[in-house]
């Protein structure tokens, strides 16, 4: 059976840097599935697709050759078989453009084959919107990290990012293919009074309670 901690949240809640730390305390390897999305609204961005027609998003998603792997505990993405700078990641035209692309089924289904197949290889912990109700529903551990909006918005203005919280959260929670949610069974875990370590700690004692063993 596959071994997959599930850390789903909002932007900017702290889960990626939570389940970064936590892969890294167990020895397993970290899954930031948000980079696949950016990866797939990068590439789509560069071939001049226009993300706001659904339609031409689906066109696109169809001829993409999407993968991953997991290198030096850490994951990363290949599109067409190259790997994708992180660094491009994150800038502002793929910042106001994920949401859209995100949205499609045909780009998540492409995007939840490729995670499955990463836990095939490894134990993970993997981090996003949807692990643990839609990509692992039948996984253990899962968690749910969250904050109040306005910290979240402090922390997106601290990374330099101008995106509003309220239109990606809305964005995130309304769309009809794997909306974000907390998971059936997912420990919550309200990130806006502590810091990572905090958040850290809580998830590996919550972990011992179930059980966990690494």
């Amino acid at each position: 059976m596959k071994r997959v901690i599930s850390i789903d949240g909002p932007a900017a809640s702290g889960k990626s840097s939570a389940a970064k730390r936590l892969a890294k305390q167990l020895g397993w390897g970290f899954v930031n599935s948000g980079e696949f999305y950016r990866s797939v609204t990068w590439a789509m961005l560069k071939s001049k697709v226009d993300v706001d027609i659904p339609a031409a998003v689906v066109e696109a998603a169809g001829q993409l050759s999407l993968d991953g792997e997991i290198v030096d505990g850490l994951s990363r993405v290949l599109v067409d078989g190259d790997v994708v700078p992180v660094d491009e990641l994150s800038t502002a035209e793929v910042n106001d453009a994920v949401s859209k692309v995100a949205r499609v089924f045909e780009v998540r289904d492409k995007v939840v084959g490729r995670l499955r197949a990463l836990a095939d290889a490894e134990p993970v912990v993997m981090e996003g919107r949807d692990i643990g109700s839609v990509v692992f529903p039948e996984t253990r551990y899962k968690f749910y990290v969250d904050a109040s909006e306005e910290v979240r918005q402090q922390r997106r203005a601290a990374q330099g990012l101008t995106d509003q919280i309220s239109q990606r959260d809305k964005a995130d929670s309304q769309r009809k293919s794997s909306p974000l949610k907390v998971p059936d069974g997912a420990v919550v875990i309200d990130s806006s009074e502590m810091n990572l370590e905090e958040v850290v700690a809580a998830i590996v004692e919550r972990l011992a309670e179930a059980g966990f063993e690494a």
